[in-house]
């Protein structure tokens, strides 16, 4: 599991958009690097330096560690299609992740949690690895202890709505992937494009 240590909202600060996905966000207010001279310091960045700072805002949105993105890098290069787009396809079908998009959690973090604590099933069966990759057809539900939870009940309260390729049942409080999803829709604000220029080099 990839553990976010340290300051949480700092990248957010650096970058000036809130990765967390929380409406509370400093970035909100303060769209600025932290720090005494953060709302005059004016930094230019290299090439590379931007390509670097595109692959952490992915890594940051998605709580994923640097061996484990490397390796859905190197697995959406293997697979026919724009590695980008194929990239974006892997992280955004990660158990934790569709958990998340459901509403069962109102960060991904707490998704992660809901996971590991084998609280989410996948078609029936308890599921407790963040990282398993959803397919098309599977169906994502919580367990009996899983409902009755106060923080996944005040989530469901307040669902998001819903990204078109999932689907939700409100009497089974069950999600479901339909199809693949396309880049176009994951709102998720990175340039991909640069993150391949990175693994390129």
């Amino acid at each position: 599991m990839a553990r976010r240590t340290g300051a949480k909202h700092k990248l957010c600060r650096q970058v000036g958009y809130a990765l967390c996905g929380l409406p509370k966000c400093p970035a909100h207010k303060r769209p600025y690097p932290p720090g005494q001279h953060g709302p005059t310091k004016r930094t230019k960045r290299s090439e590379y330096g931007i390509q670097l700072l595109e692959k952490q805002k992915l890594r940051y949105v998605y709580g994923v560690q640097e061996k484990q993105f490397r390796r859905y890098y190197e697995e959406a290069a293997r697979r026919k299609g724009i590695t980008g787009a194929n990239l974006f396809g892997l992280l955004e079908t990660r158990l934790d992740n569709i958990a998340y998009r459901l509403g069962f959690a109102r960060t991904l973090d707490g998704a992660r949690q809901l996971v590991t604590h084998g609280h989410v099933t996948v078609n029936g069966s308890r599921v407790n690895i963040p990282s398993f990759a959803v397919r098309p057809g599977d169906v994502i539900g919580l367990t009996e202890k899983g409902r009755e939870m106060d923080a996944v009940k005040e989530s469901l309260e307040n669902r998001p709505v819903l990204p078109p390729y999932l689907t939700f049942d409100e009497s089974k409080l069950t999600g479901s992937l339909t199809r693949k999803p396309e880049r176009t829709e994951i709102p998720v604000d990175v340039n991909e494009t640069l993150i391949v220029e990175f693994y390129s080099r």
